[in-house]
């Protein structure tokens, strides 16, 4: 393997991704963060003078982590979804298939396509809430690495949607009936202590609700599950998608059939 071409494969599949989130900067950028902002006006501002504290914070505190990482999934999932499928959908997908860069080289160019994209809205809507609350970082490491980590699973997520896309109503599907619910049920409005006892364990199946308590760590100390247990949950995420995508790419599914 020729790992000079592979390097630079993979940073001209990265400046593709970073260019094209930025010529379009007014679908990529903007509206998360317009989205962010009517979140925290009305959670944060309207409900959250009635909810009051919440895990020892100001709930417009308590949920602004979480609102972050919301934020950072949804963006890198569909960031890849969009950029592979409208790949296949160009047909200049075969063209990175049958040049001499690696499968891998492919899928970590889109991940990290992904990942940028993410740090980006994350930072704007971290501004955006520094706007309406007050946010002291606790752990930088962790709340930069769980921001990192968590793109990258939904990155990988995002790359198996495209490649068994047919059509592009198939790249809503999941974030529709999966992404949404999973999000919304994955701690980033409530802590899940305030659940009765069954519904807690069930709450741990919810892969989000650990890469949301372990930023809200980073960010404000504090959690609802263990941030060794959070760090593990994501690292397998993160080896079995990528197996995954590697075995779909190798097979040509989605592509070649």
């Amino acid at each position: 393997m020729n790992l000079a071409l592979n390097w630079n494969a993979l940073k001209t599949i990265v400046r593709k991704e970073f260019l094209r989130v930025v010529r379009i900067w007014v679908q990529t950028i903007v509206p998360p963060a317009i989205m962010m902002t009517l979140y925290f006006i009305i959670f944060g501002s309207l409900i959250g003078k009635r909810i009051g504290v919440m895990g020892g914070f100001d709930y417009m505190q308590f949920i602004a982590p979480g609102l972050i990482m919301m934020s950072v999934i949804t963006n890198s999932y569909g960031n890849v979804v969009s950029s592979f499928f409208g790949a296949k959908f160009g047909r200049h997908v075969e063209e990175m298939l049958v040049s001499p860069m690696s499968n891998a080289t492919i899928i970590i160019g889109h991940v990290i396509g992904g990942v940028v994209r993410a740090a980006m809205v994350g930072a704007l809507v971290t501004a955006v809430a520094l706007a309406f609350t007050n946010l002291t970082v606790a752990h930088p490491l962790i709340t930069i690495s769980m921001v990192l980590m968590s793109s990258v699973v939904f990155s990988l997520a995002g790359f198996i949607n495209a490649v068994y896309a047919r059509k592009f109503d198939d790249i809503s599907i999941v974030p529709t009936f999966v992404l949404t619910p999973l999000t919304y049920l994955g701690g980033v409005f409530y802590s899940i202590t305030l659940l009765p006892e069954f519904w807690q364990k069930v709450s741990m199946g919810n892969p989000i609700l650990y890469m949301v308590n372990a930023f809200r760590y980073g960010i404000l100390g504090v959690s609802d599950i263990s941030i060794s247990r959070a760090y593990l949950i994501v690292s397998i995420f993160i080896v079995l998608l990528f197996s995954a995508c590697l075995g779909l790419l190798n097979r040509g599914v989605g592509i070649r059939e």
